[in-house]
């Protein structure tokens, strides 16, 4: 069946997830307003999608209103690795709470659907394992992380008032961790640190013990979940978790990591960051049940789809002299 062409709003859409969201959303025929800032989006992610005749490009920060007549609003718009939102925690508030409140407010005025991307980090340094939608959470609400974990979380209770109140149609997911092509590569996070840092040959840095764990779900399969929210039926609004339900510790990462690219990096251990989680891992029971949604790709094709992808970026920087093989 033909799908019918929709005028789609994407803030934060030169980013790494708002990128591939964008070439899906063109992909099905539809109409693509790309908004963003570029404090932590590029162009480059965006660039291959410039002459296509229904996308459009807008520099703007959604902290300010904005005025356009569209039928899906995608809210991705806010710096989301420590480095980066803890860079302006006053702006990375702004940027949770005054620009869902500035999205909202444009769904409510033109009666579009608006889904919101939430966090994983909502649930703090959670001490329910693995964290399923109903968990309140663990957050430091006055720590350094608290800019973007309580901004999300205040971001949260705006959709569902908005809802409540306006009878905005509103849908909530909750992300974890996500990799994959277009990853930003000074964003800090385990995933395009241990790459880069592997590609040069530098010592891989771990945080504590590098028994954490995490949950990392590849790029292709989030887009998939964000596509399958927005299309289900209106009483479907969440909060859903988003994620691959299979954990791997961060020391058991970066050895696949030097395994995959041949590296000669050694490990180096530095302080675990002050609130940063022990351990992390979705619950997605409801994703499973309601959405038919989970997670295909494994993590080391995963993996050696994104090493090649930092690869050519360090070599057309200079930034690596000669490119390496990636491990089958």
């Amino acid at each position: 069946m033909r799908t019918v062409a929709k005028r789609v709003l994407v803030t934060g859409g030169a980013g790494f997830l708002g990128s591939h969201l964008c070439e899906r959303l063109l992909a099905q025929g539809h109409d693509i307003l790309c908004v963003d800032n570029y404090f932590t989006g590029r162009k480059d992610n965006i660039a291959h999608l410039l002459h296509e005749p229904n996308f459009e490009a807008m520099r703007h920060d959604v902290t300010f209103p904005l005025y356009v007549e569209v039928d899906e609003i995608y809210n991705l718009a806010c710096p989301a690795s420590p480095i980066h939102y803890q860079f302006d925690p006053v702006q990375t508030t702004k940027t949770s709470v005054i620009g869902a409140i500035n999205m909202l407010g444009l769904a409510k005025r033109v009666k579009a659907k608006i889904l919101q991307a939430s966090t994983s980090e909502v649930y703090g340094d959670p001490i329910v394992h693995p964290q399923d939608e109903s968990y309140r959470g663990n957050v430091n609400p006055i720590g350094p992380r608290a800019c973007y974990d309580e901004g999300k979380r205040c971001a949260e209770t705006l959709f569902f008032d908005y809802h409540r109140q306006q009878k905005v149609k509103i849908r909530v997911v909750r992300i974890f961790n996500t990799y994959g092509p277009r990853m930003h590569p000074n964003d800090g996070r385990v995933v395009s640190n241990f790459i880069v840092q592997a590609l040069k040959n530098e010592p891989i840095t771990l945080y504590g013990d590098g028994s954490q764990t995490r949950a990392f779900c590849y790029v292709d399969d989030l887009i998939d979940g964000f596509l399958k929210m927005m299309e289900a039926p209106d009483d479907v609004i969440g909060p859903m978790n988003l994620g691959n339900p299979v954990e791997t510790s961060v020391a058991e990462l970066a050895k696949i990591i030097v395994e995959l690219t041949g590296s000669r990096s050694q490990i180096t251990y530095r302080p675990l960051p002050v609130d940063d989680p022990v351990q992390r891992c979705p619950d997605i029971s409801q994703a499973k049940s309601v959405l038919g949604w989970e997670p295909r790709m494994k993590l080391r094709t995963g993996l050696q789809r994104t090493i090649a992808y930092f690869e050519k970026l360090l070599t057309d920087r200079g930034e690596i002299t000669r490119p390496k093989t990636v491990a089958a």
